[in-house]
């Protein structure tokens, strides 16, 4: 019963949270440069996540051709400069990886 307890606690929680956000920026209004800076927020944490992935595999730096989630990385972020097409980045970086992984 504490385990149930305590996830409806923290879904509480976080809803209250994201829902405070939610109704203040809808009541408050931010500054010109406050929002062009919220819009690096997406990017910054999505590079936050994928680069660690990308260049430390297994916890150590490696950058070498060995590195096929480097590979694929590269290979995707090439599909999507030229295509600016989310899915086809998507797949080319998962064929790529799982080409690589299979040889």
């Amino acid at each position: 019963m504490n385990i149930w307890l305590i996830m409806l606690c923290g879904g509480l929680a976080t809803f209250a949270i994201r829902l405070s956000f939610i109704y203040l920026f809808g009541r408050l209004r931010i500054g010109e440069g406050l929002r062009r800076a919220l819009n690096y927020v997406p990017p910054s944490v999505l590079s936050a996540i994928v680069f660690p992935e990308l260049f430390m595999p297994g916890g150590a730096f490696d950058v070498s051709l060995g590195n096929v989630r480097l590979l694929a990385g590269t290979a995707a972020a090439l599909v999507a400069w030229f295509s600016k097409n989310t899915l086809a980045t998507i797949v080319a970086g998962m064929a790529v990886l799982t080409l690589l992984s299979l040889f």
